[in-house]
């Protein structure tokens, strides 16, 4: 199976007192990493674009070395990467200074369809990747989905700062949510965009024709397209909450699209994701 993932990758500073930790991160590609490790048998490529600088080079190698492909990355000349901090609380809850208004992934799509994803039986993205582009690629993007002959995986990570609008971001994530077969939601991102009750959302996706799974953090996901009734184990010290949906994502698409059964799936994103959680910035060491 060939999984291409889309979005942003930008350099990470991870910060602690007076230390930084610099890294490569950003949220489809953290979910890229986590699913090829824990699914090596599946294909997965990332799509987005980079400059020629020296930070594109790292990021590039790092991707490489993650055992993602990158036979899809554009270079731009003259263009350079996004960047972003994390700050963390004592009690492991992130915040996000960026960087990023002229990063060349704000590019992908502009250079003439969607053809690249031709060949591919399943493309991952989120409401980050949708927030970047511009409405008119929005638009055409979704309407190349509606009727494509591939797999759409969807996570709407809803980041207000990115979006030109609200009505935007709600109009692109309703009609993904309509499209996706597997649906990735978390639920306090659906409750800020749709200003909705838990309740709402839970009952709003109850009813989502697909398979998948609705985040809620630490009390675990509520599943979806199937029934199951499980307990899942809370994590231990919580050191930084980044990458905790992205890295569920991976664990449990990973399972899933081994042939694990839904139970065995959303088991597999939470124990990776509690895990996550354990380690300072988005990608945590692997072995």
């Amino acid at each position: 199976m060939r999984i291409a993932c889309i979005g942003e990758a930008m350099i990470e500073l991870s910060m602690a007192g007076e230390d930084t930790q610099v890294g490569v991160a950003g949220d489809t590609l953290n979910t890229a990493i986590y699913l090829h490790r824990t699914a090596p048998a599946l294909s997965v490529d990332y799509l987005t674009c980079l400059g020629d600088d020296p930070f594109s080079k790292r990021i590039l190698d790092f991707i490489a070395n993650q055992g993602v492909g990158t036979a899809p990355v554009r270079q731009i000349a003259g263009a350079s990467p996004g960047l972003y901090a994390i700050t963390t609380t004592p009690e492991g809850e992130r915040s996000f200074t960026y960087w990023r208004s002229a990063a060349a992934a704000r590019q992908l799509f502009t250079d003439g369809g969607f053809s690249i994803l031709e060949g591919y039986d399943a493309v991952y993205l989120s409401g980050i990747s949708m927030a970047i582009l511009p409405h008119s690629v929005r638009l055409a993007f979704i309407e190349w989905l509606t009727t494509a002959p591939i797999k759409v995986i969807y996570d709407s990570n809803y980041r207000p700062r990115l979006w030109d609008s609200v009505e935007h971001a709600r109009q692109v994530t309703a009609a993904l949510w309509e499209r996706a077969d597997i649906a990735l939601p978390s639920i306090d991102d659906e409750m800020l965009l749709f200003g909705e009750t838990a309740a709402e959302v839970t009952a709003r996706f109850a009813k989502h024709p697909g398979i998948g799974a609705l985040k809620r953090g630490e009390e675990g996901p509520f599943s979806l397209g199937q029934k199951v009734q499980q307990s899942y184990p809370p994590a231990g010290k919580v050191v930084d909450t980044t990458a905790a949906g992205d890295s569920f994502n991976g664990g449990y698409l990973g399972a899933f699209l081994s042939g694990q059964n839904q139970s065995e799936a959303l088991m597999a994103g939470h124990t990776l994701a509690a895990a996550v959680v354990q380690h300072r910035g988005a990608i945590m060491p692997d072995g």
